[in-house]
């Protein structure tokens, strides 16, 4: 019996060590997966710059910010379904969780425009701070939060009545928002350096945190994991405890990100950036939150959209033309962009 003790001893330490070597050199499910590539361009057109793209799987479609009006495109056949037109200068689109109504952040209008999902009529025209920026709809007070750039500030919009019911003081320039569906809303603060936390019930700031990073921009938000992801410059990202704000680690990206999507299905963080034309692929369901791929696509593609039903990512730019020289009024002064050459970047798996 004691020799049939020691065999049966060992035979459970093989099989341990034989499991624990499977599982260190097993890859996580992102990383098991065939990288991302370029599947189509989608040439839309049209003049002006553009900023934030908001999609809409249900409905496929993708909303993008595009210079005065807002372009519609059918993400089943790459064309447009329509426009919000004759605005100021757009740079947000939220979607309210009904499928009914949309809201843009019209930043040369200073206001939030409300329009119709289904027909695209603008419905009402909301004033807001100076420049409103990034927008966000808060499902448990059913609200609508516009940071508005220049005034540092965010104004709070009951989305039944559409009446202003708050404008709460933050303590810089204002950029991307996430919600966690139950009433707390987060966004990067661009000149500080940090994450804030406001409550939408009670209507006010809670918490303001070190980003962990300069100049956050996009913000991602893994929900049940309590993980933020605000984008940098310096090529870098954080991941931040929503709970503590404590900053967990620093993964590598591309540089002049402007947008970052959180792919639940996948762990994925998939970021995108203008400077040198990157799609960034961390795997935050492994150690260390490696970068796993980095896709290069086309120098000014900053912003971006994710479709988490068929994985695929979209982005945008445009052909550039000559620099202008830079001046006292304007030491950084952007390439012109040439007409007609605005394109949308399809990338998939």
């Amino acid at each position: 019996m004691a020799g049939f003790k020691i065999s049966r001893d060992l035979v459970a330490v093989f099989c341990a060590a034989a499991l624990a070597g499977a599982l260190a050199v097993a890859p996580s499910q992102a990383s098991a997966q065939k990288p991302y590539h370029v599947i189509a361009h989608w040439k839309i057109g049209g003049e002006g710059g553009w900023d934030y793209l908001q999609e809409d799987p249900a409905a496929h479609r993708l909303y993008i910010a595009h210079g005065p009006r807002v372009d519609v495109i059918d993400t089943d056949t790459g064309k447009e379904a329509g426009a919000i037109a004759d605005l100021h200068g757009t740079h947000g689109i939220a979607l309210d969780t009904d499928g009914k109504y949309g809201y843009i952040s019209d930043g040369g209008g200073n206001a939030v425009v409300v329009f119709d999902r289904h027909s695209l009529a603008k419905l009402a025209t909301i004033p807001a701070g100076t420049n409103p920026d990034g927008i966000i709809f808060e499902p448990a007070t059913k609200t609508v939060w516009a940071f508005n750039g220049r005034s540092k500030n965010v104004t709070v919009i009951d989305a039944a009545s559409r009446q202003v019911v708050a404008t709460i003081a933050l303590p810089g320039k204002p950029e991307f928002p996430q919600v966690d569906g139950k009433g707390m809303v987060y966004d990067n603060i661009e000149d500080k350096n940090e994450v804030v936390r406001l409550d939408a019930h009670a209507k006010k700031m809670t918490a303001e945190w070190p980003a962990g990073c300069d100049s956050p921009s996009g913000l991602a938000f893994d929900v049940p994991g309590h993980r933020l992801f605000p984008v940098c410059d310096g090529g870098k990202m954080s991941v931040m405890d929503s709970e503590t704000g404590k900053v967990l680690a620093n993964p590598a990206i591309g540089d002049g990100p402007d947008a970052v999507r959180w792919s639940a299905k996948y762990h994925l963080v998939l970021t995108t950036s203008g400077d040198d034309g990157m799609l960034s692929v961390v795997d935050a369901g492994a150690k260390g939150y490696p970068t796993i791929e980095k896709l290069k696509t086309e120098r000014g593609a900053r912003t971006m959209a994710y479709d988490p039903d068929t994985d695929r990512v979209f982005t945008v730019t445009a052909e550039f033309g000559p620099k202008p020289a830079a001046t006292a009024k304007n030491p950084h002064p952007r390439a012109s962009i040439v007409p007609g050459s605005f394109t949308i970047i399809v990338i998939g798996r």
